[in-house]
C-alpha cells in the first residue's frame, strides 16, 4: 500500500462503518444489551446499580466486537455478494480485505488493552468470542453445508453472541461486582431469547425469493412463526422466573411482549409477506430499556 493510499484508509473505513455498521442500530443495540445485562445481574444481588467506568469499558468492548464481527461477515459473504449485492463496499473496492483485516487487528489490540486494565479474565473471555468467530469463518469456508443451511448455520454461529454475553457477566464476576449463581445462566437465556426472536423474525416470510436464506424455507412459514413467537414467550418466562419476587415493578419489562404478540397476529392473519421486523426490533429495544429502567428504579 502506498503512502498516499494509506492516508485515505481512515476515510474509507469511516464510510464503510457508516454504511455497513449503522451506529444508530449497532451501537444502540450494544449499549442497551450491556446495560440491561449488567444492571439486572447487579440488582439481582440486592445491590444498587449505577454505571461505572468499567461499565463503559464493557459497552465499548461489545460494540467494537460487533464491528469486528461485521467486518468478518463482509469477507465471508464476498462470493455471494459479488452475485447478489454488487454494490457492497468490498465488491466495489470501496474497502479492501487487507484494510478490513488491519482494522480487525487494531480492534483486537484495543479491546484487549481496555479489558486487561480491568482484569485478565475479562480480556480472555472477550478474546474467546473473537477467536470463535474466526474459527467459524474457516469452518464456513470448508463446509458448504454449514454455510448454506440457515438453521445449522445459526446453531454454530449464535454462540458468538452467547460468548459476548458470557464476557459481560464474567467480567462482573471477575471484578467482584456479582457472585456467580443461577441468575447468570437465566439472564443469558433471557438475552438469547430476545436476540433469537429478532433473528427469526427477520428471516420468516410466507414467500421466499430464489436462494433466500430464510428459516421459513426450512421450517415452513407457520412453524417458523411459532418458533419466533415461542422465543419471545421464552424471554417473558425468563423475566418471570428472575423478577417475579420484585412484584409489578420487577415485571415492567414484560410489557414489551405486546409487540411480538401483535407481530404474530399480523403475520398469521396476513398470509403473505414477511414478519413485521420493526415490531421485533422494538421488542429488543423495549425489553432492554425496561430491564435497565427497572434496575435503576429498584436501586
Amino acid at each position: 500500500m502506498t503512502t498516499v493510499a494509506a492516508a485515505h484508509v481512515p476515510a474509507r473505513m469511516g464510510r464503510f462503518v457508516l454504511r455497513m455498521f449503522r451506529p444508530h442500530i449497532y451501537v444502540t443495540y450494544g449499549l442497551l444489551w450491556v446495560l440491561a445485562l449488567e444492571s439486572s445481574a447487579v440488582v439481582a444481588t440486592g445491590t444498587a446499580w449505577r454505571p461505572s467506568g468499567a461499565t463503559w469499558v464493557r459497552v465499548a468492548s461489545v460494540v467494537l466486537a460487533l464491528l469486528f464481527l461485521r467486518m468478518l461477515d463482509e469477507q465471508k459473504d464476498l462470493a455471494y455478494d459479488r452475485v447478489h449485492h454488487p454494490d457492497r463496499p468490498l465488491v466495489t473496492g470501496a474497502i479492501t480485505v487487507a484494510e478490513l483485516r488491519g482494522a480487525m487487528a487494531v480492534i483486537t489490540v484495543v479491546v484487549t488493552a481496555l479489558n486487561a486494565a480491568c482484569s485478565a479474565t475479562a480480556a480472555l473471555l472477550l478474546l474467546a468470542a473473537l477467536g470463535y468467530a474466526l474459527f467459524l469463518a474457516a469452518l464456513e469456508r470448508l463446509s458448504p453445508v454449514v454455510r448454506d443451511r440457515p438453521l445449522l448455520n445459526l446453531a454454530v454461529t449464535y454462540p458468538v453472541q452467547l460468548l459476548l454475553g458470557v464476557y459481560v457477566y464474567g467480567a462482573l464476576v471477575a471484578a467482584g461486582t456479582v457472585t456467580a449463581d443461577w441468575h447468570g445462566p437465566a439472564l443469558l437465556a433471557l438475552c438469547a431469547c430476545v436476540f433469537l426472536h429478532f433473528e427469526f423474525a427477520r428471516k420468516t416470510a410466507w414467500e421466499a425469493p430464489p436462494e433466500a436464506c430464510l428459516y421459513s424455507v426450512e421450517l415452513g412459514p407457520r412453524r417458523s412463526a411459532a418458533v419466533t413467537a415461542g422465543l419471545a414467550a421464552g424471554a417473558v418466562g425468563c423475566q418471570v422466573l428472575l423478577f417475579a419476587p420484585d412484584g409489578a415493578l420487577g415485571l415492567l419489562p414484560c410489557l414489551a411482549a405486546a409487540l411480538p404478540a401483535w407481530g404474530t397476529r399480523r403475520f398469521l392473519s396476513a398470509g403473505r409477506g414477511g414478519w413485521p421486523v420493526p415490531a421485533a426490533m422494538g421488542f429488543v429495544v423495549a425489553t432492554y430499556v425496561g430491564l435497565a429502567v427497572r434496575a435503576v428504579l429498584l436501586s
